[in-house]
């Protein structure tokens, strides 16, 4: 691990593969933070998608692979999707899902035709084309990475320029239009944002797989912060992780694909999130479940003990008759309340600690303030 991060400093096409990747994931999160919380997750996947025939077009009209030309034209063929899905919602009553379901299927198979007609021509500049599909990081160059970082910029100042209008339109667009904001102008300049983005990841992971860049680190840093800043903080250092270990883990044998391996880290990261993250990881959501669980048990266990105590003795028998179950259980159950503190052994079997009864008190309390609130039982 060590030399391979001492070849991102010396090898030319590691560093630009891995500075590559590395300002796709941070643009990516970034923006797809936003995407995110706009529940707009599958307009990435459009725009990626789109961005195919605009490429397949810039070639066709310039007979040139520069690469930021052709990135160029796919960016303008995914804007004018976004654009388009747009007008069908505003004038149409298709649902969002459907309107992005048809363009993406749509823009997509207009370029799968367009680039098997250019295959199918006798320009013989026409290969590797198709690597546009699934992307192709090692043939990034400085350019490339001067140009990503020109692109990325852009998006960068122009979401810190606009965040707090950025921020009330992903959370309350309908307050945003209230006081006065162009709601329809901010969300169209987010898309336009978003298109930079894909832009940026088209030659690194491709129209296939960019989806998974916008949409993977904001989903896993949405499961370790409920704050904004945070979110989108924690999306880029996700994204520029996953960057660079996808590069990092293609430099260590030939053949070894840059484009899916990012995406397998930024899989591998989300999977960790959704199970271990403090906030909603899954792991700690089924122990507070537990914790929870076992907490309403015992407070239910010490209620029938205090009224045992206070109306009759409080023994094994008692307990085990009272909560109609087995003496074993009830023996097991008052050694649990004992353990807390909230038992002690008497003379004639078990009482009440001060703890207890305080404790026994407070939840009797809770209970009539429950009773008497309004929507109480």
């Amino acid at each position: 691990m060590l030399e391979l991060l001492h070849q991102v400093f010396t090898d030319y096409t590691l560093r630009n593969v891995a500075l590559g990747s590395a300002l796709l994931g941070v643009v990516g999160g970034v923006l797809g933070a936003f995407a995110m919380l706009r529940r707009q997750s599958l307009l990435g996947d459009v725009l990626a998608h789109a961005a195919l025939p605009g490429i397949c077009l810039a070639f066709i009209l310039t007979g040139s692979k520069q690469p930021l030309l052709l990135l160029l034209g796919g960016g303008l063929a995914g804007w004018l999707a976004s654009l388009a899905v747009l007008a069908v919602l505003r004038h149409t009553r298709l649902p969002e899902d459907s309107a992005l379901g048809v363009m993406l299927s749509s823009f997509f198979g207009f370029g799968v035709a367009l680039l098997t007609f250019i295959q199918h021509s006798n320009n013989a500049n026409q290969a590797g084309l198709d690597q546009f599909i699934f992307g192709q990081a090692a043939t990034i160059v400085a350019s490339d990475v001067l140009a990503f970082v020109g692109l990325g910029g852009v998006a960068l100042f122009t979401v810190g320029l606009f965040y707090k209008e950025f921020k009330l339109l992903s959370f309350d667009p309908d307050y945003a239009q209230s006081l006065g904001l162009p709601v329809r102008g901010l969300g169209t300049l987010l898309t336009s944002l978003t298109v930079l983005a894909v832009m940026v990841g088209l030659q690194t992971v491709g129209v296939v797989l960019m989806a998974a860049m916008l949409i993977a680190p904001a989903a896993a840093a949405r499961q370790w912060t409920d704050r904004l800043s945070a979110l989108i903080g924690l999306a880029a250092l996700f994204g520029a992780l996953a960057g660079v270990s996808g590069a990092l883990l293609s430099a260590t044998r030939d053949n070894l694909p840059t484009g899916p391996l990012v995406i397998l880290c930024i899989s591998a990261i989300l999977l960790v999130s959704l199970f271990l993250a403090p906030l909603r990881g899954l792991v700690w959501a089924w122990l507070r479940d537990r914790q929870n669980r076992r907490r309403i048990y015992l407070e239910r266990l010490l209620l029938d003990a205090h009224l045992l105590h206070n109306h009759a003795v409080l023994t094994p028998q008692t307990l085990a008759q009272h909560r109609r179950e087995s003496l074993s259980a009830a023996e097991r159950e008052l050694r649990m309340l004992q353990a807390w503190g909230w038992l002690e052994a008497s003379s004639t079997g078990y009482a009440l600690t001060p703890t207890g009864h305080a404790k026994a008190h407070e939840l009797e309390a809770a209970m009539r303030v429950g009773a008497k609130a309004p929507g109480g039982p």
